[in-house]
């Protein structure tokens, strides 16, 4: 793989989005209070104590884009993922993943409601987004092929949602030239956003998922639907590959368990939940630290499938979801600081140029010899039948009449050598007659040849059809741009990709305003003249006021860290505490029902 020299030095931030989802039914029933608000135009989140009055500031945090609670999914979709697929388009390897407690919205953020266009999320609106780019593209020089595969860590387990057999694991498997990839998983070549959508509805239906006192139809796994997007493009130099690859991850939830009143199978479920969400933690602090020389990527499967998305060279986008309501303070809180470690961490993107794996260049190669084949066997089956002739020692057997007229002319001749010319006659007729039984061998055994032609003919042209099946099905997945979408289709996917353009020149506009208005602080502080002792005393009491408060603030939040690390440390602890009681109880019931012998012989079996 060779890599794009301009993009080989840089690097950028992972781009955080923070949604506040708005209240429930249930919480508006309850009166829930909303503690939670977004500031959109600032991109700040503010969070208030609910133990604490009024009086007391908020507390508040800064990121890339905030969405408020009247955020659309279109709005959503245009700034947050639109960017990154368009990077996938160009040949980056991009990453659109969702965190966030129990019933924060992750789920909605990323699937939506498929059936609704208004309300689709960022998975589907990322199909249409590909499939648009495709109709829009140069018909002549562009080729794709796009694929798609849907895959769950469940327990810590790999499951492939498109296989036959859901349930069984697959291992990771991990080389320099591909980084980290799935062994065995299916990859279905997809050439029509219905066909993709049929993918994601038969991998939705073997996903794990049950209710919880949280949510009635909590995500029991982390999801991960990819979908790789290959582009040929062909010029005078010749064919140029580029390879993209777009992870779309919807991660379950973290939950407590005293809220969630997980027990039994749940209580597991979530343990290896909470497990995997704080080692995707630990590898952020470590990534954002700077100074840790080991980064704990292997300590989950989760980890080690988003280490090229942490760290590595992937574009990606967090969206962190969170509960505006008082009782979700706790969670929300640890939601926004985990997504503030997080857009300090930096990647460095890289184009995927002429892969070695590019399925696109195997289908070319494949379609080329189908087609060589295919004309060879039209030239034998096509070229005309040679006229075939049976010459017996040189002479043209036409008939019986010479053999006849013979015989009469050796009939007249004189009676003297009738007995000579008789025998010369039967010899010449016995001569004859064997030579009329070898031509009659010669025809069989050509009929018997031609008929072995017309055999193998009618196989060549069964031969023949099937490869021009296979040339027209193989063909048919690979899409030319702009042939993919009538003229109606056409315009509305332009209008789309402008109205993209547009959110995202705003956002640039608003990320812009901000910067200057730091700076525009920064110089002011620094140009700062004063017109009298009392006017500097003021202002910089002011400012020390300010230090004040921030100090303050520093200082709660530590305590707020300590507290939260006490009840997380309790929740461990009280889960431990339970899976010991199970385990007694396992072993009490297998001491008391199971004979010795046979427990025994288990042990050595599994030591």
């Amino acid at each position: 793989m060779t890599v794009d020299k301009t993009t080989k030095n840089t690097s950028e931030c992972i781009r955080v989005v923070v949604r506040i989802r708005p209240l429930s039914k249930i919480e508006k029933t309850s009166k829930k209070k909303v503690t939670t608000v977004g500031h959109e135009e600032q991109g700040v989140v503010q969070v208030r104590n609910p133990a604490l009055p009024d009086s007391e500031l908020p507390k508040s945090f800064t990121f890339d884009s905030v969405l408020s609670q009247s955020c659309t999914q279109k709005s959503l979709y245009d700034k947050c993922a639109a960017p990154i697929v368009d990077s996938v388009l160009q040949g980056y390897n991009g990453t659109v993943f969702a965190y966030g407690q129990t019933g924060a919205g992750k789920t909605w953020t990323m699937e939506g409601d498929m059936s609704s266009d208004e309300n689709m999320g960022i998975i589907p609106r990322a199909f249409q987004h590909i499939f648009d780019h495709v109709a829009l593209s140069n018909e002549e020089s562009e080729k794709y092929l796009i694929r798609a595969s849907y895959f769950e860590i469940y327990n810590e387990e790999i499951r492939d949602l498109l296989s036959n057999t859901p349930k069984k694991a697959l291992e990771l498997k991990e080389s320099k030239e591909t980084g980290i990839n799935v062994k065995n998983l299916t990859s279905i070549v997809v050439k029509t956003i219905a066909e993709i959508n049929n993918v994601m509805n038969a991998g939705k239906e073997n996903r794990a998922v049950a209710s919880t006192n949280m949510n009635a139809g909590s995500s029991r796994s982390h999801s991960i639907f990819s979908i790789v997007v290959e582009c040929c493009t062909s010029n005078d130099k010749g064919d140029h590959i580029r390879v993209g690859k777009l992870n779309l991850v919807d991660l379950a939830g973290s939950e407590r368990q005293g809220k969630t009143g997980a027990t039994g199978e749940r209580l597991k479920e979530a343990t290896k939940i909470n497990l995997s969400l704080s080692a995707l933690g630990n590898v952020i602090s470590a990534l954002v630290d700077g100074k840790s020389s080991h980064i704990p990527y292997r300590d989950s499967k989760l980890t080690r499938i988003l280490r090229d998305s942490l760290g590595g060279n992937t574009k990606t986008v967090m969206c962190a979801n969170a509960g505006p309501a008082e009782y979700n303070y706790d969670e929300t809180l640890s939601t926004l600081r985990y997504a503030n470690r997080a857009k300090n961490i930096k990647n460095k993107p890289i184009i995927n140029e002429d892969p070695k794996d590019a399925m696109l260049r195997e289908y070319q190669d494949e379609i080329v010899s189908l087609r060589v084949k295919l004309s060879e066997m039209t030239k034998i089956i096509d070229e005309p039948s040679k006229k075939v002739e049976v010459v017996v020692k040189g002479n043209v057997i036409s008939g019986d009449d010479s053999n006849k007229k013979m015989i009469k002319e050796l009939e007249k001749k004189s009676e003297k050598e009738k007995k000579d010319i008789e025998d010369r006659s039967n010899a010449k007729i016995q001569q004859l007659r064997n030579d009329h039984n070898q031509t009659a061998e010669e025809r069989k055994a050509l009929q018997e040849k031609l008929h072995s032609e017309s055999k193998a003919r009618i196989e060549m042209e069964l031969q023949r059809k099937e490869l021009e099946a296979k040339l027209k099905e193989m063909e048919a997945k690979v899409m030319i741009g702009g042939k993919m979408a009538d003229k109606a289709a056409k315009q509305e996917a332009a209008l789309r990709k402008a109205e993209q353009d547009l959110i995202a020149r705003k956002e640039l506009e608003l990320a812009l305003s901000r910067k200057m208005t730091e700076r525009e602080e920064i110089n002011m502080a620094l140009e700062e003249k004063y017109s009298s002792l009392n006017e500097e005393v003021r202002i910089k009491t002011k400012k020390l006021k300010k230090l004040l408060c921030k100090y303050q603030e520093a200082r709660t939040e530590i305590k707020d860290l300590q507290s939260e690390f006490q009840i997380e440390k309790n929740d461990m602890l009280e889960t431990i505490r339970h899976l010991n009681r199970q385990l007694s109880l396992k072993e009490l019931v297998i001491s008391n029902f199971v004979p010795p012998r046979v427990s025994t012989f288990f042990s050595n079996l599994f030591p």
